[in-house]
Order: C-alpha cells, then structure tokens, then sequence
C-alpha cells in the first residue's frame, strides 16, 4: 500500500443515466455495498436492461468484464436492485445500500469465472465507496446474502477472499468440509435453535423458530456462496458452524 488516498472511481466511470432511481427514504445515507451478477448474455442487454423504465430495476453501478465501469444513479439516489430483501431487520435496503452489478451470465448462462480485470475494478470501486461513505467491512455484501430465498448472486464463484486481500469486506478463512455433526432440512431442536440464531446475529433475514426448514436451507446455502464457497449443499455442517463462529468473533465490538 502506497499510503495516497484511494483514488475516486466516479471520476474513470462513464455516466449512463437510468430514469429508475428516486431519492433515499428518510434521508438516509447508504451504509452498504450489496453485489449483484447481472444474469444475462452481455453487457449491452443488462445495460438496457437496467436504463429501461419499463422494467423498474436499476443498479449505481455496473461493471463489464473489461474492468470498465458505468455509473448508472448517482451515490445519493436510489437505485432499484435490493428488491424483497432484508438485513439485520432492515428491508428497505434499497435506501440503505450502494448497488454493483457485475457483468456475468450467471448460473442459468455457464456461471464463467470473473475475469481478473473485472474483479480488480470491482475491488477498487467497493473500497472507493466504502471509503467514502464509511462502510464497515461486514456490510459488504452478496445479493442472495440479503435475499437467500429468491437470488445466488454474485454466487460461490465470485472471489471474495481477493476482495478481502484488498481492504474490501469481512472474511475469514473457511474451515475444510469434513466429518462431524450436520444439521439439514428437517431437524429440530435447541441445536438447530443456535445455529438460526448465530445467522440472525450476524445479520441474515432468518426466524429462530428451532426447526431447519426452506428458509433455513436458503441462508445456509447463501452464507456457503459467500464464505465457504468449497461446498454449496445447504447443510450446515461443522466446517458451516465453525465458519459462522468466527466470523462472529471477528466482527468488531460495536456490530456484535
């Protein structure tokens, strides 16, 4: 590190405008980064996509997989990309949150690695932003994190340990698979009761009810595409807990 303040991506950005954007409610000031893939061939249909009013989806930024950057709704607007989602109670994560879209045809389209120039721009643009605004690392965040029902985004390919090697977004080293206890669809008790209420704690949309049921199963399954991208089974398995637990201790003393 060169010590020099992160340079401002705005200013590299090409300004396409999408008439899908409105103002943050109650004026709030965005406190996190949400990532999304895009889930369509190319960049030019997600552009249009996403400039059309007619579908009502909109995003800040989005980044092609050349590393070009187009910002699309100013920071201090709205932009139209959470969709039904929630994080640590929040659901109106639209106001609350930066959105990036990511140039890639997703699972339903091959789900291609990212391409390294994409990534570095990605990175660069997320600690720009966070920066800026003040975003802590554990509110950098994976679409299907805040919406584990519904979105896979930006899916177990995206490298989130690279994000993290650059000052961007919470990360620990995920426990191997292996042996040990499990728990899945079907279970019940004070056991399963804990684990649903360690992904609450951290910050997962998730009823601690103590039976292991399709929500369940979603939030494991996006909490693997995000930190223990090895295996993506929807089992919480003991390298699942473990990963949740340190992950837990490593949040900093105010956002436990």
């Amino acid at each position: 590190m060169s010590g020099l303040p992160a340079p401002d991506c705005r200013l590299a950005a090409k300004v396409v405008p999408s008439p899908n954007q409105g103002e943050r409610r109650d004026a709030r000031r965005p406190d996190m980064i949400v990532l999304h893939y895009t889930g369509m061939p190319g960049a030019a249909s997600a552009l249009q996509r996403l400039c059309n009013p007619l579908a009502e989806v909109s995003s800040h930024y989005l980044v092609l997989e050349d590393g070009r950057i187009f910002q699309l709704v100013p920071e201090s607007a709205r932009a139209w990309h959470a969709g039904v989602s929630n994080w640590a109670g929040d659901t109106d994560l639209n106001s609350a949150s930066i959105g990036i879209e990511i140039v890639n045809p997703g699972h339903d389209g091959g789900y291609p690695d990212f391409p390294e120039a994409q990534v570095a721009a990605t990175s660069a643009l997320c600690a720009d932003i966070a920066a800026r605004w003040g975003i802590p690392p554990q509110r950098v965040l994976a679409h299907s994190d805040i919406a584990p029902r519904r979105k896979a985004d930006p899916g177990e390919k995206f490298p989130w340990r690279r994000l993290h090697r650059d000052g961007v977004g919470h990360w620990v080293e995920p426990t191997p698979p292996g042996d040990g206890r499990a728990f899945a669809r079907g279970d019940e008790g004070q056991p399963v009761q804990a684990l649903q209420a360690m992904f609450a704690m951290y910050g997962y949309g998730l009823d601690v009810t103590g039976v292991f049921d399709e929500a369940t199963e979603a939030v494991v399954r996006a909490f693997q595409r995000h930190f223990r991208q090895e295996l993506v089974d929807g089992v919480a398995d003991r390298s699942t807990l473990t990963t949740l637990r340190d992950l837990l201790r490593a949040l900093p003393a105010s956002a436990a």
